[in-house]
């Protein structure tokens, strides 16, 4: 039997397209992207479904607009972004490629950063994930992100046509930032200078 090819899904914040040397861009150098580029396969007319974490994450992971599995409204409840204790994310029913990958034979794991709801039911072991090393939401969310931490909030709410009330949790003092391996948190405000080392070291282990 010819042996199945490996499944690397790389999902970058804020990265352009041409932003990577194999795209032509002069201002970054990027070779092993580029190699895994030239070696994979490139879709070249793919479009994310939202600009901000948490839905264009949803709609990558499950194929479906965002809107349609939860994410990428105007209200609290069903934010642009998800923020830490929010009694939200993506539902335990809803079907991966993760799922997918696994029920085909794979062995799967997330490294880095989730941001699709931190409560147990809505982690990557529940979404056809067998482990998971990373943080639970954005790196700047978590104690101390900002100076002024509520007024970025209110800010992008407010664009949006949607007044934040007080005890809204984005609002709320915001725990350290976790950690977590699997379902468990191993470390509070870990080194975010050496956690790029230290997903590169657990993406070789497995």
């Amino acid at each position: 039997m010819a042996r199945r090819p490996n499944v690397i899904l790389i999902n970058c914040d804020d990265l352009g397209y041409g932003d990577l040397g194999c795209y032509g861009s002069t201002q970054h150098h990027t070779p092993a992207l580029d190699r895994m580029a030239d070696d994979g396969v490139r879709f070249t007319d793919f479009y994310m479904a939202s600009p901000v974490c948490s839905p264009s994450r949803a709609a990558m992971l499950t194929g479906s607009y965002p809107l349609r599995v939860g994410f990428g409204g105007r209200s609290i409840d069903n934010a642009p972004v998800l923020f830490p204790g929010q009694a939200h994310g993506l539902h335990p029913d809803e079907i991966t490629i993760a799922r997918l990958l696994q029920d085909g034979g794979y062995a799967t794991r997330l490294i880095g950063k989730w941001h699709c709801g931190d409560q147990p039911e809505f982690l990557p072991t529940r979404h056809g994930f067998d482990g998971w090393f990373g943080l639970p939401y954005s790196n700047d969310m978590g104690r101390q992100a900002w100076p002024d931490e509520d007024r970025p909030y209110r800010e992008i709410m407010a664009r949006l046509g949607t007044p934040v009330p007080d005890d809204a949790p984005m609002l709320q003092e915001r725990p350290p930032l976790p950690l977590m391996l699997d379902a468990e948190v191993v470390e509070q405000q870990p080194d975010q200078a050496a956690l790029t080392e230290r997903y590169v070291d657990d993406a070789v282990r497995f």
